[in-house]
């Protein structure tokens, strides 16, 4: 396994970051216990989850797995490095979501509870809140540092300028802020290519992709179908929009003997900017092969004949768009 520096930090997590969403939902536990245990036997000692995963208000069930997964003991906790994700609707009270400081204060202490641990190393801002000011926000996530039960922040789905604002009014406040930001990057959605990739980097900030293989558009889908793999109504549109796309792409994939998968994955371990996309295999199968993704090195060519299937919005801005 490869790892490298989360951001500006002395935080080393693995090139590739065990997604949880599955568990509950289309994952069974044991099942779940299966892929987490294989995921730490391969070297991923970053796993991600959020408050909201499992899809019942209220009930962290995605959390509460992970939770017995660490109880079991033999050393699981102090091997990974936990990030869970706060903001979603988590009761129907007007305080049950969003940045609060009294909803971080109480989402935090749920999430501990489910987690069976006594901190959180990377506790994500799950969305920007703009009803609640920087000010509230920074004292609450100061006060769960001071008090041990958080390590470092980060956020997901923040545009460049809600980065700079929470930099700029943690950095007022003698305080790291955020060393990640998970935002949604893959081959067919490179929007943050603009302004959120130029701004993690400048700000010393660690990018964690989210839906790498864009909804499993990128995961061999035409051959699946060929196969008698019923799609999603959802992925169903996205192969009809961007079928010829589609097909250039599983060709080259062919081409080179490389699934799909493994190639969008990497594509974007080979980005600098990338610090490590999250994977959210069903199966052990699924986790298994997203490994082989790690040892692929896309040449300069083959890169180019990337950006042609899958064009970027042009590069950054301002020059993206203007002289």
């Amino acid at each position: 396994m490869q790892y490298t520096h989360m951001g500006r930090s002395g935080l080393k997590v693995s090139r590739l970051c065990l997604g949880t969403m599955n568990f509950g939902p289309h994952t069974d536990e044991p099942t779940s216990y299966q892929i987490m245990d294989q995921a730490l036997e391969s070297g991923i000692n970053f796993f991600d989850t959020a408050i909201v995963y499992g899809w019942r208000i209220g009930e962290g069930v995605t959390e509460q797995i992970i939770g017995r997964w660490l109880a079991q003991g033999n050393g699981r906790r102090d091997k990974i490095v936990l990030a869970t994700k706060v903001f979603g609707k988590m009761g129907d009270g007007p305080n049950q979501h969003r940045l609060s400081a009294l909803h971080i204060r109480q989402a935090c202490e749920n999430s501990l509870r489910r987690l069976q641990t006594d901190h959180i190393d990377l506790y994500q801002m799950h969305h920007i809140d703009r009803q609640t000011p920087w000010d509230e926000i920074w004292q609450a996530m100061e006060i769960l540092v001071q008090q041990g039960k958080v390590i470092y922040i980060g956020s997901s789905n923040f545009a460049a300028l809600h980065l700079c604002q929470a930099q700029s009014a943690a950095q007022s406040r003698n305080f790291l802020g955020l060393i990640s930001e998970q935002s949604l990057y893959n081959l067919n959605a490179r929007m943050i290519e603009l302004e959120v990739i130029p701004a993690c980097r400048e700000l010393g900030i660690g990018l964690i992709p989210w839906s790498p293989l864009a909804g499993g558009l990128l995961g061999g889908v035409l051959e699946k179908q060929t196969n008698g793999r019923r799609a999603s109504e959802r992925l169903v549109r996205g192969i009809e929009e961007h079928h010829k796309q589609i097909e250039a792409y599983e060709a080259m994939c062919a081409e080179i003997k490389e699934t799909p998968a493994n190639v969008a994955l990497a594509w974007l371990i080979q980005n600098p900017a990338i610090t490590s996309p999250i994977i959210g295999p069903r199966t052990l199968a699924q986790l298994t092969e997203s490994l082989r993704a790690l040892e692929i090195a896309l040449a300069p060519e083959l890169l180019s004949r990337l950006d042609e299937i899958w064009p970027g919005p042009g590069g950054e801005a301002p020059e993206a768009y203007a002289w």
